[in-house]
């Protein structure tokens, strides 16, 4: 990793630490960002936490901030809502900009893209209704995962073995109010890579009793095991790392991201989603890849904020 930029915590000035927000993750992002806050605020850095529970305008004016560390995770936080309105106030922020936002949290778009760039990722079949499920059937068979486009956390997903279960599973995820997608089910290892400033961090395998890495399997459960080292060949982690960052250069991800992947029985890696505002709790996985080389939660933090620095992604 590049030397630290910034040595003086008073360079960045005064930081809001924007968490929370209205969507399905809210308490995700508040508890990432009450650790991101504590991080910068050990290190001397005048940071505020700011719990956005209604207009990101209204939670800003008049207070005069230097920058903004973004920790909002899902819609209204990750989407290029909260980038749009940064940009148009002249404030600084961590991470993606608007359109690199905006597309990576829209999974289906996002596949429509790395496809488009001949990057490998699962089959799907975008069900638009009911009308759909035997198009669909016919054109993935089963066991497929069904899954809300511009949802994280795996909110809204489910694995499909038959009709029944595929038709049950639309539902579910059409709650979301947002398109509705079936995925090839792959099997084989997942992984998640995470992306620091141009470079991507060691891999990370997660391995999960559940039926797939679910929302209760990232933040409940403690039978989640996760393996960093990851087991690969380095030869093999590298083009998996190489993959991870042409999977958000296609895109336009900047700053700070992470990749999640899986390499199928037959050795295919594939390519599921990225997402641009991670978890960022000392057990989130962006953190435990992080600390694999020696970087500290309070270094990857300072790191991660140098991101909104001039001439960086969320500064543009």
């Amino acid at each position: 990793m590049r030397p630290l930029r910034i040595k003086d915590p008073a360079a960045f000035g005064k930081v809001a630490v924007m968490m929370g927000g209205s969507a399905a993750e809210r308490e995700v992002s508040l508890n990432s960002g009450n650790a991101v806050y504590r991080a910068l605020q050990t290190q001397g850095i005048d940071a505020t936490a700011i719990d956005v529970t209604g207009s990101p305008i209204d939670a800003l004016a008049g207070r005069n901030f230097d920058r903004v560390f973004n920790i909002i995770h899902g819609r209204g936080g990750e989407d290029g809502v909260l980038q749009a309105v940064l940009a148009t106030m002249g404030l600084p922020y961590t991470g993606s900009g608007v359109l690199a936002s905006a597309l990576a949290m829209d999974k289906l778009r996002t596949k429509l893209c790395w496809q488009g760039a001949g990057l490998p990722t699962p089959r799907w079949f975008l069900l638009s209704g009911e009308h759909d499920i035997d198009t669909c059937i016919n054109a993935l068979g089963f066991p497929v995962i069904v899954k809300p486009a511009q949802e994280g956390s795996s909110i809204g997903m489910s694995k499909a073995h038959n009709r029944e279960e595929l038709l049950a599973a639309l539902k579910t995820a059409s709650q979301y109010r947002c398109e509705v997608y079936a995925e090839q089910w792959i099997q084989g290892q997942e992984f998640t890579i995470g992306v620091l400033d141009g470079e991507a961090l060691p891999a990370i395998r997660l391995e999960t009793p559940h039926t797939f890495y679910d929302f209760d399997a990232k933040y409940r459960a403690n039978t989640t095991q996760y393996h960093c080292p990851c087991g690969l060949s380095p030869e093999r982690e590298r083009e998996l790392q190489a993959l991870a960052l042409r999977a958000c250069q296609t895109v336009g991800v900047a700053g700070w991201g992470r990749v999640d992947a899986f390499i199928d029985d037959s050795g295919r890696m594939q390519l599921i989603e990225v997402n641009t505002v991670p978890g960022m709790t000392d057990h989130s996985l962006v953190p435990m890849a992080a600390k694999a080389v020696g970087i500290s939660f309070e270094e990857l933090v300072w790191r991660i904020l140098e991101t909104s620095l001039a001439g960086t992604a969320g500064a543009a």
